[in-house]
């Protein structure tokens, strides 16, 4: 994420801010790791403040670049984290530093990652480079790098093996992630009055994500918020000639917002992926904008989770099930959400949608067969299917083009469908109208969700 919000605040908002062209960087990728032969992640260090509790990570490039990352985790009613032992934290904050020292091993990509923090196994280790390998598929495509799993990074370690946790955990108390985007917002209103104590949480928040809170009738004051800073070297380093490109931030959100749940004795963290989050981005590989935010990340981490941090935390995506067209009708049934939530990385700065971008684009036309026009045209300010600037993310979205944009949108035949629907295509109406019922009528199985759960998606679907 880092990576798009710092090239579109490079680009004049006139522009059609979307960078995500493929480059040619295999030599500048095999020379980068001749210079750079080696990563560590040397430390992690944390303080308590008041209740809360401020985290740092060293790492360092070759002994050249010293980066330290910080986290910054608030207390909120009813929680306090400084009554954690060492030890709980000591398991939770390392492997929040597994997940962000990609974000600055992405710089040179050293073949060797040495990992002084602590111990891993051989278990462990090949779990996260299938992690960091499939998380950075869109970062080796678009940037021209040809590699593999194997051959791309190998994970030494040392020190001493973690513990795990087993503190007993509330099964009542459900962590419910916030972006400020239309799925949160399905999520959070479909959990709420269901007899579960509600802890929203957000990372970095944004005033879409506090608007999204606060409209479906939480405070602040319930939330638990995590600010999450960069080290400043390694946006300079990017400007001069570094490697750069998308990371997975959501494997990074699963970590912190576990530990979160933990520290608030929450059993569950529910998220807001669908069923759409599994489709690679492009057709006929792994390359996967949203991979972890797919179903298989998803099944990898709570089997880490259980082995490694706590047995009984568990992590699921409450709209697994669904897919982007059936979220996009529930969300259409929350009217009070419209003015407020915002799904646009271009314009997350400014609080607005830009209107030139293919998450803007695909946002409209999702909610296009579930929201009236002049609505759609109050959110959005204009007709984004109709506007000609757009036309060529209109034919990623479509699947006229080989690749889908790298973005979070839905499939090709949901968008598809959605148009059709909206009234801007031409087509045999029997058997689209007969594909479009099957689409909303369908349920993917392949989930985690608690049954408790299960049964509140199926009554929103029946609804």
């Amino acid at each position: 994420m880092e990576y798009l919000h710092y090239f579109y605040n490079l680009i004049p908002s006139k522009n059609i801010p979307y960078p995500l062209k493929r480059r040619k960087f295999q030599s500048k990728f095999e020379h980068f790791r001749e210079e750079y032969p080696f990563f560590t992640y040397q430390s992690y260090s944390f303080n308590r403040i008041g209740k809360g509790l401020v985290v740092e990570f060293h790492f360092s490039l070759a002994d050249r670049s010293e980066f330290h990352p910080k986290m910054e985790f608030h207390s909120s009613k009813g929680v306090s984290y400084s009554q954690l032992s060492d030890d709980e934290i000591n398991s939770f904050v390392f492997h929040m530093g597994m997940v962000e020292l990609i974000s600055y091993w992405k710089l040179a990509c050293p073949p060797m990652v040495y990992i002084k923090a602590q111990a891993l196994s051989a278990r462990q280790m090949d779990w996260w480079r299938k992690l960091y390998f499939h998380g950075l598929g869109e970062f080796f495509y678009l940037n021209g790098i040809e590699t593999d799993m194997h051959q791309f990074m190998e994970i030494h370690s040392e020190g001493d093996s973690l513990k795990l946790n087993s503190n007993s955990l509330n099964n009542g108390k459900v962590l419910v992630p916030i972006g400020g985007g239309k799925d949160s917002v399905v999520s959070l209103e479909l959990l709420k009055d269901k007899g579960f104590q509600i802890l929203p949480f957000i990372l970095n928040p944004r005033e879409a994500s506090v608007r999204t809170i606060e409209s479906a009738g939480f405070h602040m004051n319930d939330a638990l918020v995590v600010n999450r800073s960069l080290d400043p070297l390694m946006l300079d380093l990017n400007t001069r000639g570094f490697l750069n490109g998308h990371t997975p931030f959501s494997s990074l959100l699963a970590f912190v917002s576990v530990f979160a749940a933990y520290a608030s004795g929450s059993m569950y963290v529910a998220l807001s992926n669908e069923n759409s989050a599994n489709e690679s981005t492009v057709p006929g590989t792994k390359i996967n904008h949203q991979y972890s935010k797919s179903f298989e990340f998803e099944h990898d981490f709570n089997e880490y989770l259980k082995e490694y941090l706590h047995p009984e935390l568990h992590y699921f995506s409450l709209l697994r099930p669904l897919s982007e067209l059936q979220i996009a009708a529930l969300f259409s049934k929350y009217p009070w959400h419209f003015n407020g939530f915002r799904s646009c990385n271009v314009g997350s700065k400014t609080d607005s949608w830009c209107c030139n971008c293919p998450k803007c684009l695909f946002t409209y036309i999702i909610l296009s067969p579930f929201v009236e026009k002049q609505v759609l045209l109050a959110i959005f300010g204009e007709d984004l299917v109709q506007k000609p600037e757009l036309k060529l993310f209109m034919d990623e979205l479509r699947g006229v083009k080989e690749v889908k944009p790298f973005e979070c949108v839905g499939t090709p035949k949901e968008v598809n469908l959605s148009l059709w629907k909206y009234g801007h295509e031409s087509v045999a109406s029997d058997q689209m109208l007969a594909a479009f019922e099957e689409a909303m009528n369908a349920c993917n199985d392949e989930h985690l969700l608690p049954e408790r759960f299960e049964t509140i998606i199926k009554n929103a679907q029946n609804g």
